[in-house]
């Protein structure tokens, strides 16, 4: 079954207008070399190899970033398939739509020399016709991000249906954003993460201003957010459950916060696990309690309902 992605074409798609034109889409060259004598299928090995060169290159750079950067670049040159879907935007507020139709290629000085050939389709999607939640998934932060869960939506546009919106804000919701919460707990904790307990003392992690901490990819699955306490001595993993959490996301959390323990702590910097979930049981408090290094927090939702 093909996927689909979201792809940026350089910072505010500055070079969006030259992909669409002559039929690929591309990233920067931040290794400074061809990759493609590294690309496996796996990109644990690809990023065991790469992110020690990368810091040869950025030593100011820390391995988190180091990550990402090698991460994406896996994506674009070989995660991403043959017949795969790409949306790119063009910076005016409009999607294409395309379908990619060639391995990874190098054009060293060119502009985004790491390239894949595409065919763009005769479809361009309004982003103001899209619906709330695949606004905030095409809206996310960085130059990949897949939103293959919005699936149906984006087949009925590129079919030329008019999709559905999926989520509505309803005259009777008081606050919109706290009805939200219960479907997009994870889009509204980024939001809010300032006026929570964790933001005091936390920060989601940023690499050059941008939210490069959520949907943070490791080799088990992606961690749903990545943070760094302001005085960098610790990273935190917290993983969002919706509704009631059981005792697996105990090992959940575990595994995140190992990784972030062998891949992308510092010498010296702890690792810390959050849970946040709307019920707890019996269960996961025994998981819990054998694991003091993970904290568990409950959300609420406010839903109210006011006669015209």
């Amino acid at each position: 079954m093909k996927s689909y992605y979201r792809v940026m074409l350089g910072k505010q798609s500055v070079h969006a207008a030259t992909c669409f034109a002559n039929g690929y889409i591309g990233i920067d060259d931040d290794l400074q070399r061809d990759i493609g004598p590294y690309l496996t299928d796996d990109w644990r090995h690809f990023n065991a190899k790469m992110v020690p060169e990368y810091l040869k290159l950025y030593p100011d750079k820390s391995r988190i970033a180091a990550g990402l950067a090698c991460g994406v670049a896996w994506t674009v040159c070989k995660g991403i398939l043959k017949g795969d879907i790409v949306l790119c935007p063009d910076g005016k507020g409009t999607y294409r739509v395309g379908e990619i139709i060639g391995d990874y290629d190098y054009l060293p000085g060119e502009d985004l020399p790491l390239r894949r050939a595409v065919h763009w389709f005769e479809v361009s999607i309004e982003r103001a016709s899209l619906s709330d939640a695949l606004k905030r998934s095409t809206g996310s932060i960085g130059t990949v991000a897949n939103v293959s869960g919005y699936r149906e939506e984006l087949e009925a546009f590129i079919g030329g249906k008019v999709a559905p919106k999926l989520i509505s804000t309803d005259e009777t919701v008081e606050d919109a954003s706290a009805f939200a919460l219960e479907k997009h707990l994870e889009d509204f904790l980024v939001q809010n993460w300032a006026h929570t307990d964790l933001g005091k003392n936390y920060d989601i992690y940023e690499e050059d201003g941008a939210k490069v901490g959520q949907q943070y990819l490791t080799d088990t699955g992606p961690m749903d957010i990545l943070a760094i306490k302001k005085d960098k001595s610790e990273l935190l993993v917290v993983e969002l459950k919706k509704g009631r959490a059981s005792d697996v996301v105990v090992g959940q959390t575990l595994r995140y916060m190992g990784f972030a323990a062998l891949e992308l702590a510092e010498p010296n910097q702890k690792v810390r696990g959050v849970i946040i979930a709307l019920e707890d049981d019996q269960r996961i408090r025994r998981a819990l309690a054998v694991a003091p290094n993970i904290d568990f927090f409950r959300y609420q939702i406010s839903f109210k309902l006011i006669k015209a």
